[in-house]
C-alpha cells in the first residue's frame, strides 16, 4: 500500500527573471508544475510523494516526482527553457536528494499528516547563473 508524504523545497536567493518549476514525470513523458519567476526571493514547492513499504520492512519512494534508482532517489527542479521559459539563456536542472530521510522520520511522518519534510537549497550555483545538478553540499531535510 502506497501512503503520501509532504515535501517543502525551498530554494533560496535563486537569480531573478528565471523560471522555475517542479517536474512531474520522466524521461520524455513529463510536465512542469508550479512554475515560478524568481524576483530576489526565495521560491517554495509544495508536493506529495508516494512512500511504500518493501519485501524487507524498509520505505521506498514512488510518485509522479520521484525519479532514479530506488537507493539514489530525486525531485527534479527545471530551470529556464527546461521549465518552459522559451526566451531564458538557461537550461537546467537541479537535483535534490532524497537521501538522508531515516525509516523513524517516515514512520513519524505518516502517522500525523499535518507535518511536512523540509529542505532550503542555494538557488545560485558560484558562476551566478541557476544552481544546478545535485544539490552540494546538501543541507538534509528536516521536519516542520
Amino acid at each position: 500500500m502506497t501512503q503520501e508524504l509532504t515535501l517543502r523545497i525551498v530554494l533560496e536567493s535563486p537569480p531573478p527573471g528565471v523560471d522555475f518549476a517542479l517536474q512531474k514525470g520522466s524521461g520524455n513523458n513529463y510536465e512542469v508544475v508550479q512554475k515560478q519567476r524568481s524576483a530576489n526571493k526565495d521560491l517554495l514547492f509544495e508536493l506529495k510523494i508516494g512512500v511504500r513499504e518493501n519485501k524487507s520492512s524498509d520505505f521506498t519512494f514512488a510518485g509522479p516526482f520521484v525519479q532514479g534508482p530506488p537507493q539514489e532517489r530525486f525531485i527534479y527542479i527545471d530551470i529556464g527553457t527546461s521549465a518552459g521559459q522559451i526566451d531564458s539563456v538557461w537550461t537546467r536542472r537541479l537535483k535534490v536528494p532524497l537521501r538522508g530521510i531515516t525509516q523513524a522520520i517516515i514512520k513519524r511522518l505518516l502517522t500525523n499528516s499535518s507535518l511536512v519534510l523540509q529542505t532550503k537549497v542555494p538557488g545560485t550555483a558560484k558562476d551566478g547563473g541557476p544552481n544546478c545538478a545535485t544539490v552540494k553540499p546538501f543541507p538534509g531535510w528536516e521536519v516542520v
